[in-house]
């Protein structure tokens, strides 16, 4: 069964840069996130998501809140995050948020949990990372059948239980799209299946074609408990300029910056331009012309036999202008593009 790709774009709401250089307050960098998704609806581009952070360098923490601001002035672009951080937040109250946004969007409300790649909101919301495994486990199984059941008894050790309890508001009959996302272990694609959930691979480095083992193991574990294949996404950061030299010459000292910063917290070693083209020409940093970008998504959509792809196009400080510009290349060039090439050789699940 040939499906139609669905080609959309995420945000962790990374502090911008201003004309004088300096970095913007947060409160801006919101409002120009809405601005943003109110210009990709424009565009015709199918979702925007926006990840969840406790961190100075990024401003988005309650993704919920901007997503209602961004349905207020949209009309037909899907909404969610990338990645709500389940196990730090309680999923009673993080389903009645979305079946909320769900409500006000008129059915465009997505949501993508995960374990988020930060650990900041297990100390700021009183929780262990030693169980870090138990934590996610739990939740996650407690809102898929939130999103699944309209009565639920559950029990746990990470919250209260819960006995034939009904969650309001409630969900209408297209119900809730749910999407976990998975980094690359094994175990998580299966738990995947095992909830009869959507798989999102984050994909951030490397050849993507080394997660073909992920989808692969997906599609075996779909048929061996029984459920149906549903569609698989990839998520990966890049940026769209007239030329391949302009896009990565903008996006240089911004990925450089935010990669440096991580990387002294983590003990990484300091990113080189050599490592970053590396990265462009061979990995999964989609940057450069609207054909060279759309040659690349059009082949690891294939390579993966996905139905999802979302470009990650905030990496630093850029300035709100030059995202905007990038997002204008994406939505009028590239996306046109990736779609006549996968109609020429479509993708089969």
């Amino acid at each position: 069964m040939s499906e139609p790709i669905s080609l959309g774009l995420d945000t962790f709401g990374d502090v911008t840069r201003g004309a004088d250089g300096q970095l913007k307050p947060m409160d801006q960098v919101l409002r120009d996130v809405v601005e943003e998704a109110a210009y990709a609806d424009e565009l015709g581009i199918d979702f925007i998501g926006l990840g969840e952070h406790h961190r100075p360098d990024f401003a988005i923490s309650a993704p919920e809140i901007v997503l209602a601001a961004i349905a207020g002035r949209t009309k037909r672009i899907h909404l969610g995050t990338a990645v709500t951080v389940l196990s730090t937040d309680d999923p009673v109250r993080v389903f009645q948020r979305f079946s909320t946004l769900n409500a006000v969007s008129n059915g465009r409300a997505e949501v993508i949990l995960g374990r988020g790649s930060f650990t900041e909101s297990y100390p700021l919301f009183g929780y262990e990372l030693q169980d870090y495994d138990q934590l996610f486990e739990e939740k996650l199984d407690l809102f898929a059948r939130l999103a699944r059941d309209q009565r639920v008894t559950w029990s746990g050790q990470t919250r209260t239980g819960l006995k034939d309890q009904v969650v309001y508001p409630t969900l209408g009959p297209a119900g809730l799209t749910t999407w976990v996302g998975v980094g690359g272990s094994p175990e998580s694609v299966v738990r995947v299946v095992r909830q009869d959930l959507q798989l999102m691979l984050a994909i951030i480095g490397g050849d993507p074609r080394r997660f073909a083992p992920y989808v692969d193991l997906y599609e075996r574990a779909c048929a061996q408990l029984g459920r149906p294949r549903r569609p698989v996404g990839i998520h990966s950061p890049g940026h769209v300029a007239a030329t391949d030299e302009e896009a990565r010459e903008q996006l240089w000292p911004h990925y450089r910056e935010m990669f440096g910063r991580i990387g002294a917290e983590r003990g990484w070693p300091p990113v080189t331009k050599d490592k970053y083209i590396a990265e462009i020409e061979h990995g999964s940093l989609y940057v450069g012309s609207p054909d060279t970008v759309a040659r690349k998504i059009a082949s690891a959509v294939r390579a993966l036999n996905v139905q999802r792809f979302d470009l990650k196009y905030a990496t630093g400080p850029m300035p709100h202008e030059t995202l905007m510009e990038g997002l204008r290349h994406y939505g009028e060039k590239v996306i046109p593009m990736v779609r006549e090439m996968l109609a020429e050789a479509p993708v089969t699940a």
